[in-house]
Order: C-alpha cells, then structure tokens, then sequence
C-alpha cells in the first residue's frame, strides 16, 4: 500500500535559520506516529509543512497521491484531505459551536447543509459534546473548545489528521478528555500525526515515535523502545530533561486550598 504522506529529503529555512533539515519520513494509512523533541526542533514547523502553511524550501512532500505546493495542485484540495488541530482552538467566536462545524464542508467541500448539520450533530456525540450544538465558544472550557475544533477538523472528512501539541494550552485537568478523543480515533484507525510531550499517550497509541533536534530526525522506532531506552545521546539527553521536569511536578505540594 503506497504511504498516505510521503516527505522526500525536505528543507525549511526561515531566513539564515534551518528549521527543518534533511527531513525524509512516510506515513502508511492508519499509522500513528507522535513526534517529540525540545523547543525550536521544527516540530511544529514540520506539520505545517504536510499541509501547506508553510512552504518548503527544497524536497517534497506527497499527500494522497498530490505534490504539496504544486501549483498544478489546488492547496484547498490537500488541506481537504488533511485536517489540523492546533495548540489554540481558533473557532469562530461569532459563531455556534454548529456553525463552526458545518462551515467549510459547506463552502469548501459543497455539502448539502442539512447533511452538513447533521454530521456535525454526530461529531458532536463523538467528542462527548451532543448538548453543546448551540452554544457559542466563549461559554465552552478549554478543553470542549478543543473537543470541538477536532469534530471541525473531522467534518471535512480528512484522511490523515495532524495535531499540534492540541493539550499544552489547556488546564491540567482538561487534558484527559482531549486525550480520550484522540484514543478513539486512533481506534477507529484514523492516520495521526501528533506533536506532543504526554508520554503515556504515545506510549499507549503510537505506532512510531519520532524524535527531533535540530531539525533532524535523531532517532525513531516503537514507542517503548524509543522512551525507555533511546540510543542516540541527543534523544537520551531529551528524554532525560523531560522525564525530570515530570518527576518535579508531580512532586511539587500542593498549595493550601
């Protein structure tokens, strides 16, 4: 079966600063893969690349069958097939959380709007959220705002789903419903590419885990081998300052309620 993504060798400057660097890796339908690394890797960089917000500077990308930035290829057709989910939940404030939904499968993809509502009704029963239709997003926690950006993101119908770091603006206590979502498309064997740092989640769904420094890809592999026992010295020196900086939190008291 040949790869849903297919990155050949990229490049990503932003001026003198190499941000992505020599970047060759394929996604197989259903795969999940969760990429980690420390600030400035190019993580975040590196998805915006699969679907089109940022150019590359040399290299390519397939998606499906399209070279990205083609410009025989329309960029609304990628981005159609590809749905993201980012660190801020970027809804529309001036529109129902319904709204939000059934917008562009009704522009982009010209679907009837009854049926676009009514798939946005079963999104919303998906993410947990069936009595949340007509409210606004200023009146959602953080982490319904984010539940309701991935049935937005569903809603187009895409065959592979990125998600930026979508639990490091969230409250600590939101994060598990945001998590469980994405257990169960990862379930439903949905292709995932997820930039995260909640290690129990890769470890309990990824298929690979990828590690990035510097632009590069330092080490990849099943997900126990690569957190439990990296190889390479730069994703050991990773994964020790996170392990760390997880044992501190949970260690720190508690303040006086």
């Amino acid at each position: 079966m040949a790869p849903i993504v297919s990155i050949e060798n990229i490049t990503k400057d932003f001026g003198p600063l190499r941000v992505l660097d020599g970047i060759s890796m394929s996604v197989e339908p259903g795969q999940r893969i969760v990429i980690i690394g420390p600030s400035g890797s190019g993580k975040s960089t590196l998805l915006r690349c699969i679907n089109g917000l940022e150019p590359i500077t040399s290299g390519r990308i397939v998606v499906d069958g399209m070279v990205v930035g083609d410009p025989r290829t329309p960029i609304a057709k990628i981005r159609a097939e590809v749905g993201m989910v980012f660190q801020q939940f970027n809804l529309f404030p001036h529109k129902t959380v319904l709204e939000n939904i059934t917008l562009a499968p009704i522009r982009v993809r010209k679907v009837n709007p009854a049926e676009a509502r009514e798939q946005a009704l079963e999104l919303l029963a998906r993410v947990g959220l069936p009595e949340k239709a007509n409210e606004y997003p200023a009146r959602l926690s953080g982490g319904q705002q984010q539940r309701v950006a991935i049935a937005r993101a569903l809603a187009m119908r895409p065959k592979v789903m990125l998600f930026d770091e979508p639990t490091s603006a969230l409250d600590p206590e939101l994060v598990g419903e945001v998590l469980q979502v994405m257990r169960d498309l990862a379930r439903d064997g949905m292709t995932m590419l997820v930039v995260t740092h909640e290690m129990a989640f890769a470890e309990d769904v990824a298929d690979e885990v990828i590690v990035l420094d510097q632009g590069k890809i330092v080490e990849h592999g099943p997900p126990l081998r690569v957190l439990r026992d990296p190889r390479t010295p730069r994703a050991r020196a990773f994964l020790s300052r996170l392990l760390d900086r997880a044992g501190r939190h949970s260690s720190t008291p508690s303040a006086p309620g």
